[in-house]
């Protein structure tokens, strides 16, 4: 028993000192450095690389900002088309109230004009558009349904009367060989759309004035043509 015990004496402080030994050995080994993280500021680079980045942003802000304001018709609810067609029948030309500041049938309505709206439906037959001209100014625009406008006229350029025929690509291709040399002398325009807004504007110089020319936009039409 005494050899046993001498034996584990030995062999426990054999151990000890190895685990010594090992102790100092990986004392004096080198260190790994370990690099912190450091916050690096990012650099601005030359005045033209400055400007570069200024004028991009610029520039991919206002794509945005003319992207948006072009789809918001069509994204929008309640648009033109929609309030108007709860006041008004289609292809009938309608005299809108003079606005006021408490009332107003359409957002930021100039009170120097008196307006008429006509909503036209294609899906029938073409539109015959015939607007006397006023003794100052008159103007008749087109919009689709979603108040993208495609043609405006003046009387500046069409004269006494603007008169003209509204219809469709496929109302167009669809005249017969006779009218097609008839339709050279008359103003024929296409609607990129079946359904959408004429709005007809004429100036009233004086406020004395505004009777006549109302009387005058009453002799106005917007109708099928037969």
């Amino acid at each position: 028993m005494t050899t046993l015990d001498d034996l584990r004496g030995e062999a426990s402080e054999v151990a000890a000192r190895g685990g010594r030994l090992l102790g100092r050995f990986f004392s004096r080994l080198p260190r790994p450095h370990v690099a912190r993280p450091r916050f690096v500021r990012p650099r601005l680079g030359t005045p033209g690389q400055l400007l570069l980045f200024i004028a991009f942003s610029v520039v991919l802000g206002a794509i945005a900002h003319i992207v948006s304001i072009l789809a918001m018709p069509a994204l929008a609810e309640r648009n033109a088309y929609a309030r108007l067609s709860e006041l008004m029948d289609s292809n009938v030309l309608t005299l809108l109230p003079d606005p006021t500041p408490q009332e107003q049938t359409l957002p930021m309505t100039d009170p120097a004009f008196i307006s008429a709206i006509c909503l036209y439906d294609l899906s029938g037959a073409p539109l015959k558009v015939r607007v006397p001209a006023t003794a100052d100014y008159t103007s008749v625009s087109f919009y689709t349904s979603e108040a993208l406008a495609f043609y405006a006229l003046s009387d500046q350029a069409a004269g006494k009367v603007i008169e003209l025929d509204l219809m469709t690509s496929k109302q167009k291709a669809a005249l017969p060989e006779d009218e097609e040399i008839t339709a050279a002398d008359r103003l024929v325009i296409e609607s990129p759309s079946r359904e959408g807004i004429v709005a007809v504007r004429a100036f009233v110089r004086e406020r004395g004035m505004r009777e006549l020319v109302r009387r005058q936009l009453e002799a106005a039409t917007c109708s099928p043509l037969n």
